[in-house]
């Protein structure tokens, strides 16, 4: 079992940055793919990003170019730093991961962009 817990959300203005942290409770080397989520109102969960353990990176179309996302093993911790940020970026942002046959969710973090 491993517990996820998420930091960094906020308030911003369109153009301006924010860097999500994701925390977990057990050492993350082993897991292959780090997950970053979102949920706007109204909308269903969508796939931000996603860090592989051999540091190979995926993104969604409406994040690349703005969105990286990197992970630190050794502190067991996966980030979304965020650029250019646009109010439809507004949304919960979730860390996830699979592991043993079980998904694991963060209580999420909440992103506005408004000025």
């Amino acid at each position: 079992q491993v517990q996820l817990v998420e930091s960094g959300g906020g308030l911003v203005q369109p153009g301006g940055s924010l860097r999500l942290s994701c925390a977990a409770s057990r050492s993350v080397f082993s897991i292959n793919g780090m997950n970053w989520y979102r949920q706007a109102p109204g909308k269903q969960r969508e796939l931000v990003a996603v860090v592989f353990s051999g540091g190979r990176t995926n993104f969604a179309d409406s994040v690349k170019g703005r969105f990286t996302i990197s992970r630190d093993n050794a502190k067991n911790t996966v980030y979304l730093q965020m650029n250019s940020l646009k109010a439809e970026d507004t949304a919960v942002y979730y860390c996830n991961i699979f592991l043993d046959g079980h998904d694991y969710w963060g209580q999420g973090t909440q992103v506005t962009v408004s000025s």
